[in-house]
């Protein structure tokens, strides 16, 4: 028999703050931190201020090895463990299942590359290590004492959901009890914006930052890149009952897919990307007019969103049962690059993070600067509400055809 898993500690660094609370009242308030960066004036970031990973951490040799995207990384894990209460001897024998992107700060690395020569007296002997995918699990491992099974995700912008599901599978098939999982990462920097405004994805909106990320808007351009990271402890139900974990959700179905198409264009028809999300329903035995809460991977982009609202219409266009107040039929769509920008490798870590703290605050986010929706067919979140959500839908679609899908439950496990 299939165990059940549930989520029992968060921990979470974010442009709109680092506990649920400082989350939930930035939202509120609706306080973003969308900024001009300071080498670029055409575009928007959206940075998290004043993060220094020593704060979590304390003094330790190995920070030097870890890329700002990997400090967000163990920041975050570090945060999980400590709100968790969890012991020592359980931490031992738990699982470690990461997102990561790759370190694309080649300029701030190397700054004085000539001809192909990198080396100068001051790189670090081991500088390979800021570029290794798996370097903040090894550090997470070193700092917790974990020595369970572990896994590296890099699975382009599903990283950190893929290795959420992958986490959930490992203790509901009975490999593990207990698993940290997660993803940080960060390219708010000259290398990573490069490669995005080569790629032609982010947006050049003229106005204000704070009015650049759009998406599912007629008139969305690109997106804006953020930063950040997001941890979940994750247990077997009954080892979270007995040791008297608090539960703020349980993970039900996961559905993951390779689009094998485009290198970075998604399916125009959306049908893997689609497949992905009806495997996560199935594994968790919902039917469409089940689902009260998409969170959709909703970048920005023109073609990214295209296809989601396609998709979200095939999927939920039939349903009609009234679910949640405000006498909407079908699921509420949120989309939460509209309030900390499109986090890559963690953007599904960091985004479930949130969704969970508006989920326990009973309050669904509006979508930001959607002025005109893409589809009249989709039940949008255009104002902040008011309701009691129990079902959540995640999803993340990546470069390269990663398709994945998490289905939630949100509050105690019955």
């Amino acid at each position: 028999m299939a165990r059940r898993v549930v989520i029992t500690s968060v921990g979470v660094v974010s442009s709109l703050g680092a506990s649920f609370p400082e989350i939930m009242a930035n939202i509120r308030q609706d306080r973003t931190a969308f900024a001009r960066p300071p080498f670029d004036e055409d575009i928007a970031v959206c940075p998290v201020s004043k993060f220094e990973v020593r704060n979590y951490t304390g003094p330790f040799k190995e920070r030097r090895y870890l890329n700002r995207g990997a400090q967000f990384s163990v920041a975050a894990v570090l945060g999980a463990v400590k709100n968790s209460g969890i012991n020592h001897d359980s931490l031992k024998k738990a699982g470690l299942f990461v997102g990561a992107g790759p370190n694309l700060d080649i300029g701030g690395e190397f700054p004085d590359i000539r001809d192909g020569a990198m080396d100068r007296q001051d790189l670090m002997a081991l500088w390979i290590l800021r570029f290794l995918p798996n370097t903040a699990a090894a550090v997470t491992a070193d700092l917790l004492g974990i020595h369970g099974e572990n896994l590296t995700v890099g699975g382009a912008c599903a990283a950190s959901l893929q290795a959420m599901g992958e986490a959930f599978r490992k203790i509901k098939d009975g490999y593990l009890d207990v698993a940290l999982t997660g993803g940080g990462d960060s390219r708010l920097h000259p290398g990573g914006i490069l490669a995005y405004k080569k790629a032609q994805a982010l947006s050049r909106h003229a106005g204000a930052p704070d009015n650049a990320s759009r998406p599912f808007d007629e008139e969305r351009a690109g997106f804006i890149p953020g930063e950040g990271g997001a941890f979940f402890l994750l247990e077997e139900l009954e080892h979270a009952r007995r040791r008297d974990g608090c539960i703020h959700g349980e993970i039900c179905g996961f559905g993951s897919t390779f689009g094998g198409g485009g290198l970075t264009a998604p399916d125009p028809e959306g049908k893997h990307e689609e497949e992905a999300v009806r495997k996560a329903m199935a594994e968790a035995s919902l039917e469409p007019s089940q689902i009260d809460v998409v969170s959709a991977h909703g970048t920005g982009t023109q073609l990214n969103d295209h296809m989601e609202a396609a998709l979200i219409e095939r999927i939920f266009g039939s349903v009609s049962t009234v679910r949640l107040p405000g006498g909407s039929d079908k699921p509420s769509v949120i989309a939460l690059k509209s309030w900390i920008g499109h986090i890559a490798a963690a953007c599904g870590a960091v985004e479930l993070a949130i969704a969970l703290t508006c989920l326990e605050d009973n309050y669904l986010p509006p979508i930001r600067n959607l002025d005109k929706p893409c589809s009249p067919d989709i039940h949008f979140v255009r104002e902040g509400t008011r309701c009691a959500p129990r079902t959540l839908l995640m999803e993340n679609f990546g470069f390269g055809g990663q398709n994945c899908a998490l289905v939630v439950k949100g509050g105690a496990a019955r």
